[in-house]
């Protein structure tokens, strides 16, 4: 949050940028795509390969997290010093090559192995966007940019619901197929092989990015010591463990509901997986799209009425209307009133991370932007990505024992953590304020 210097580089001009910004947002499209039909092909793979609710959550979220663990926080110190478009190039090839993978295991510990194989490549994408999209867009337009990079969550969901529907109504995921060389494998597998395709050739069109001067925060020319980093995040601590804890709080909030409700529709209400993608999947695409694009650009407006919190204001806004929504609609007893309360839960979700992202590079020097960056991921996925999914099953297999139970679960998880969710975004909030006022900015 200190200016540029004066002779810092003109920015690149906008048609450039936005291409950029598009080219990431179908890359996170297709990261998003292979999670969610994870969780629509939960029931097949279920009973295929002989698991439980529980050991489906932690192949949900733990087998992801256990590399951003160990791959993350290594390659995000590689992205603040050297070449950020080519990690991302090599991170969506290598989750791409995984995803495909997924189609050729024949049992849940070789599905486990795959999926932390989908982990190591998106281990290194995220904080690189991030990084890379802070230097190419100014502060003011900047959580613009990230939330039209945050509608990949939301096409990716919708695309995995809807294609995996229409797969599914005409070849069943359970049914048997025999294909050349791979020989007899089940529905879902098809459906993963068929993922894997788009992304390593969208790894090439990444290469067309150009690597763009950085600027903003710029500490020195070379790699920030460790010391350095921890003396500046500890300086500003609360803006970034209340912001960081508390989108980590809504991420577990929306990991723990999007793994479970397309299970949540055909347990309750009797719903066949082509029903479930047709139908969520419509929601999720336009409810999620249009809220990342409406919190990005109400952001970046607030942003230049002169309100120097204006990024997290947005977020306020999302974070409040998710909690009686969360908490409601597994227990409403018809299904179009769930849908309805599913698509403007998305729509509050999707209107917080533009402006919440943007607050954290704001807040970041730019050789510490893609660390910083991986340590929000980490955390995103060790509570959110990992805890989301596996508290519900948990709920699910000990609390009731009792499969049918699982709307009751959802509601008592969201419960719990929506609430904190927005008490860990106010802490954030006053420590962004505090880090403002000592820096001089109103």
């Amino acid at each position: 949050m200190i200016p540029a210097p004066d002779d810092a580089p003109a920015w690149p001009p906008a048609r450039t940028a936005w291409f950029v910004a598009i080219v990431l947002m179908l890359a996170n499209t297709l990261a998003f795509v292979d999670r969610q039909a994870l969780a629509l092909l939960v029931q097949p793979i279920k009973q295929d390969l002989h698991a439980s609710d529980t050991a489906m959550s932690l192949l949900y979220g733990l087998s992801f997290t256990l590399f951003y663990v160990g791959v993350g926080i290594p390659v995000a110190r590689l992205a603040d010093r050297s070449n950020r478009r080519n990690i991302i190039a090599a991170s969506v090839f290598v989750w791409s090559l995984a995803t495909a993978a997924c189609g050729l295991v024949r049992s849940f510990g070789a599905l486990f192995v795959a999926r932390v194989g989908v982990g190591a490549g998106e281990a290194g994408f995220s904080p690189s966007a991030y990084s890379l999209l802070a230097d190419y867009f100014p502060r003011e337009r900047l959580a613009s940019a990230m939330g039209v990079y945050q509608m990949g969550v939301y096409l990716g969901g919708a695309l995995a619901l809807l294609i995996g529907g229409l797969v599914a109504s005409v070849l069943p995921p359970e049914s048997s197929i025999a294909l050349p060389v791979i020989g007899t494998v089940k529905g879902w597998h098809v459906i993963f092989l068929a993922l894997g395709i788009p992304g390593l050739l969208l790894s090439l069109l990444v290469l067309a990015i150009r690597e763009p001067a950085r600027r903003g925060l710029v500490s020195d020319t070379g790699s920030v010591p460790l010391k350095a980093f921890f003396a500046h995040v500890l300086s500003r601590k609360a803006a970034y463990f209340g912001i960081g804890l508390g989108f980590a709080m809504m991420i577990l909030v929306g990991n723990g509901t999007g793994a479970w409700i397309p299970a949540f529709f055909g347990r309750k209400f009797g719903w066949t997986i082509a029903e479930i993608g047709a139908r969520y999947g419509l929601v999720v695409f336009f409810c999620g799209t249009t809220g990342a694009l409406a919190g990005g650009f109400c952001a970046s407006w607030l942003h230049r009425l002169g309100f120097p919190r204006g990024n997290l204001l947005v977020a306020l806004i999302g974070f409040v209307a998710l909690v009686p929504l969360t908490i409601g609609f597994p227990l409403v007893p018809l299904p179009e009133m769930a849908l309805a309360m599913i698509g403007a839960m998305n729509f509050f979700a999707g209107f917080n991370l533009g402006g919440g992202l943007a607050a954290l590079q704001d807040l970041t020097p730019n050789r510490m932007r893609a660390l910083v960056s991986a340590g929000y991921m980490l955390l995103a996925n060790l509570v959110g990505g990992t805890l989301g999914p596996t508290v519900v099953a948990l709920i699910t297999d000990y609390g009731f024992a009792d499969p049918q139970r699982l709307p009751e679960a959802i509601a008592i998880t969201c419960a719990i953590f929506s609430p904190l969710a927005l008490v860990f975004l106010l802490i954030g909030m006053k420590g962004l304020k505090a880090a403002q006022l000592a820096e001089g900015i109103a």
